[in-house]
């Protein structure tokens, strides 16, 4: 959310009315979220000035670790060197710390990509935001997930109920301090989740949803103390509840 809000605002900043404005003080404490969207605090140290030059020679983008040679244009400014500049400087400081963690298997290869490729500066702003909203759609349709063996029969529902809310065992990257809080395209790819950790027996649906619109589920090490609770749906593992009396 936060690497595609930022991809979002750089858009904007690289099609302004203005020009393409770069940021030259672009560090974190700059920015924060409201709403859900990434904003920029301090506009002081914005500019839409592009280096000048007379050729190829003269507009080299550098940076502590890397150096990018860029385009003497015909007009003598260089080539959209504040978008690169924008760009590298949401490689160094948001993607390679956020998008490496926390995303399904089957679309990390697809972030990988946008980090090497903005990384190496091989996108513009264009293609990283149309690469962001493709692993975007992947992500709330579930086209990413791989057919498997349908695991959810191997579970019984209880519509109505969930258990007692408590400290259990922890996952990464759980929405919740406390437990193992995960956000799910449906029952059955919480199935999965579920039979992928050894202390899971069960798990529940609840109506809270993500900024994506995807609802939360809470997995759990046992499914004893059940409450009512209209909005939810405890999946106990058949395998757990045998020889019990639900």
């Amino acid at each position: 959310q936060i690497c595609l809000s930022l991809v979002k605002l750089l858009f904007y900043l690289a099609h302004s009315p203005l020009g393409s404005i770069v940021l030259l003080d672009f560090q974190p404490r700059q920015f924060v979220m409201v709403d859900g969207n990434l904003k920029v605090t301090d506009m002081d140290d914005a500019s839409t000035e592009e280096l000048s030059c007379k050729e190829d020679n003269d507009c080299t983008l550098d940076f502590p670790t890397k150096s990018f040679p860029l385009k003497c244009s015909v007009a003598g400014k260089c080539e959209g060197i504040n978008e690169k500049k924008n760009l590298f400087n949401a490689y160094r400081y948001f993607f390679t710390y956020l998008l490496p963690h926390s995303a399904p298997a089957a679309l990390r290869p697809l972030l990988s990509d946008i980090l090497n490729a903005t990384g190496d500066l091989r996108y513009g702003i264009n293609e990283t935001l149309r690469a962001f909203e493709k692993v975007l759609h992947l992500y709330k349709s579930g086209l990413y997930l791989q057919k498997r063996p349908l695991l959810l029969k191997d579970y019984i529902s209880l519509k109505g109920f969930r258990t007692v809310e408590g400290e259990d065992y922890k996952c990464w990257p759980s929405y919740s301090h406390l437990g193992c809080l995960l956000s799910i395209h449906s029952a059955e790819e919480a199935a999965a989740i579920c039979n992928s950790q050894s202390q899971c027996q069960s798990f529940i649906v609840t109506q809270q949803r993500t900024w994506t619109g995807r609802p939360l589920a809470s997995f759990q090490s046992s499914w004893t103390d059940l409450i009512p609770d209209t909005n939810a749906v405890v999946y106990i593992k058949r395998s757990a509840s045998s020889g019990e009396r639900l």
